[in-house]
């Protein structure tokens, strides 16, 4: 295999090593509920995407389950 003729400096390694980094997560608010919501995903809340209801929502019941 092939060698590097020479050394990198430390300051060159940290540098290319600084870019790996986590990146914050795009938020946007919904317009029909105001609940934070991915981009492009339709709302986990209400079911809205676009304007429009793409995804029916099952309201969460309490009931005894024995």
């Amino acid at each position: 295999m092939a060698q590097p003729k020479r050394r990198w400096s430390k300051e060159r390694t940290n540098t290319r090593r600084a870019t790996w980094k986590l990146e914050e997560v795009n938020l946007s608010k919904c317009p029909n509920c105001g609940e934070a919501v991915l981009s492009h995903v339709a709302c986990p809340a209400c079911g809205y995407y676009n304007k429009k209801q793409a995804v029916e929502i099952k309201e969460k019941t309490t009931s005894d389950n024995k």
